[in-house]
This record gives structure tokens, C-alpha cells and sequence, in this order.
């Protein structure tokens, strides 16, 4: 029998596909460091919050039919703007526009900050019925004046942002991604962490701090088990999990916990000796020609965790988002 074609789009979408999507109480006092946040200002009052949300959905509606990469820069960062500008290069190969923005059930979560960045979390809807769709949304300002631009947008599986504690005067209080500060482990090592899960398994070095789930163990083994399939097929697939240069986010949580946003970048590598065994389709569409992936397609992929750390025990992933951003065929 010939040879089918097998079609590159990032076997990691398939394996978080099939995986099922799936959070203790510490005596601890505040820090000082921590009381000091807590008397510092709020990023911004809450009616601005639902402004910077309003005017996020009307650029991104007024983008609908541009499709235009320097109109997303106006109303997002990275490593949300470089996500999403590969979807508005899918879109553009499969003439779909995406679908309209509209922000249901939204509500803030607005730290006290002291410097900048200032930035804030919203949680909300979009969808209705069986197609609504939980957001987990994280908007920046890098310096005073600057545009507010969301930079995050992992979809929870559950109302996670529900968690964040907030003062009597209905404020989040951040927490240090580098300081443990009562927690099971400091936010800040969750990436690499769950990087190295990815990658390596279970057993890997640091990735005890994560609990089974559909993001953490499931998806490796599904990743392995995919690797397995392609071999089958005359397809050789590498994939490598790291850390990222964005920023961790954290913020308290009613049990003394954190809710943490974090990105980690995949590397996969596609071969097959036999020319022609490869195309570029899926979420690579617009990333590469149809037809450039001939014996190697490279590929790299961004993905958004939200993760719920506890004062002890074991880190919970509770949403995601993501997307490839590259592809290079040979």
C-alpha cells in the first residue's frame, strides 16, 4: 500500500484534545512584605476595570474583518498577541472571521500594586449554552499612560478566579512568583516544573509539585502515545517543554493558596525520510505553504496555564490555552 500523507498540526492540540479536562489551609501570618501590599493602591477602581474589558471587546470586534496584526498590538501583549495573531493567520488562510466578542457573568480581581507593571485578572463568559466558554482574563500596564492590553487568557475549567481572596474594601492581593510565602511552592517554579513533566514524565526532576490531571500526566502520556502512533506511520516527532521569558502572576487565594498564570513554550520537531510523508494543516494553517513541510516540519507552540498552588501539597492545573506561533518545513 503507498504511504499516506500524514497532516502536521502540532501533536500536542490532539493529545489536550483527548485527554479529559479536569484544587489545604495554612495558620501562617502575612509577611511583612505582604501586609505592605495590602496597604498599597489598587491598580485601578473597578469601574475602569470594566472599562479597559469594554473597550478590549470593541477593538477586538473591530478587528473581526481586518484580520490585521498592528490593530491586535493596540489591544494585546505577548505572549496573548503572539498567540493570536497565529490564530488571525489561520483565519486568513480558512477565510473564517473569529467570532464576535461579548463578555458575560464578569467580575474583578484587582490587586494592590506598588510599581509597574499594574495589572489585573477578570474572569468572565463568552458563549452561550453548550458553546460558552470560561475566560481567565489578564490584562497589563506596562508604565503610567500606557494602553491597558490583555496578556493572558487561559480558559479554566471551573470558576477558578472565585478563589482570590479579596480585602473588605473588595481588593486581590498579589503574591512574589520567587517566595514560597506559605505556600507549598513558590509560583514561580511552577514552569519549570511543568516543563520538565512535560517532558521527561512523572519522574522528572521538580515534577512532584504538580498533581495528576489531564494538563500534567495525562497529557504526557498522550504525548507518548502519539509519538508511538506516528513512528507506526514512518513519522519521527521530538517534543520538548521549557519555561518562557513571560512573566508569573499570582495572586492569594481564600485557603492561603495562589492562583498563578504562567507560559511555557513546546518545541516539536516532525521527520520522515520519505519525501512528501508530511503536510502542514490544523492550527499550522497560515504559519506555513501547505506544501513546506517534505521530510521536517519544526514547530513552536506557547501554552497559558492557570494553576491553583496550596499551602501544602501538590500544584493543580486548572486551565489553559494553546497555540502554535511557528512553523518551518524542509
Amino acid at each position: 500500500m503507498p504511504a499516506r500523507t500524514i497532516t502536521v498540526a502540532s501533536l500536542f492540540t490532539s493529545c489536550l484534545l483527548t485527554a479529559a479536562m479536569g484544587t489545604g489551609c495554612s495558620g501562617r501570618s502575612p509577611s511583612s512584605a505582604e501586609a505592605e501590599k495590602r496597604s498599597a493602591a489598587p491598580a485601578l477602581s473597578k469601574e475602569q476595570a470594566q472599562q479597559v474589558i469594554d473597550s478590549y471587546a470593541a477593538g477586538a470586534n473591530q478587528l473581526r474583518h481586518k484580520l490585521d496584526r498592528r490593530a491586535l498590538a493596540a489591544i494585546e501583549a505577548d505572549p496573548q498577541l503572539s498567540m493570536d495573531d497565529a490564530s488571525l493567520k489561520l483565519r486568513r488562510v480558512i477565510k473564517r472571521p473569529p467570532p464576535e466578542v461579548r463578555f458575560t457573568n464578569t467580575s474583578f480581581y484587582i490587586p494592590r500594586v506598588s510599581g509597574y507593571p499594574h495589572w489585573f485578572a477578570a474572569a468572565a463568559v463568552t458563549g452561550q449554552g453548550k458553546r460558552s466558554m470560561r475566560h481567565a482574563l489578564l490584562f497589563t500596564q506596562e508604565k503610567a499612560g500606557a494602553p491597558w492590553l490583555l496578556t493572558a487568557n487561559p480558559y479554566p475549567t471551573s470558576d477558578a478566579l472565585s478563589t482570590v481572596a479579596l480585602d473588605s474594601e473588595g481588593y486581590a492581593t498579589t503574591v512574589d512568583p520567587d517566595e514560597r510565602n506559605g505556600l507549598a511552592t513558590a509560583p514561580g517554579k511552577l514552569p519549570e516544573a511543568h516543563a520538565a513533566l512535560l517532558t521527561d514524565g512523572p519522574t522528572a526532576p521538580k515534577a512532584s509539585l504538580l498533581a495528576d490531571g489531564a494538563q500534567t500526566s495525562e497529557t504526557f502520556k498522550a504525548l507518548k502515545q502519539g509519538e508511538k502512533s506516528l513512528a507506526g506511520r514512518g513519522v519521527t516527532l521530538s517534543s520538548r517543554f521549557s519555561p518562557t521569558q513571560y512573566r508569573v502572576y499570582a495572586l492569594r487565594t481564600k485557603d492561603k493558596g495562589a492562583l498563578v498564570w504562567y507560559v511555557l513554550k513546546q518545541n516539536e520537531a516532525y521527520s520522515s525520510v520519505k519525501r512528501g510523508r508530511l503536510a502542514v494543516g490544523g492550527d499550522l494553517l497560515g504559519l506555513a505553504p501547505v506544501k513546506a513541510a517534505r521530510t521536517r516540519m519544526d514547530t513552536t507552540v506557547l501554552v497559558q496555564y492557570l494553576a491553583a498552588v496550596p499551602p501544602k501539597g501538590r500544584a493543580t492545573v486548572t486551565g489553559m490555552y494553546r497555540k502554535a506561533v511557528t512553523a518551518h518545513g524542509a
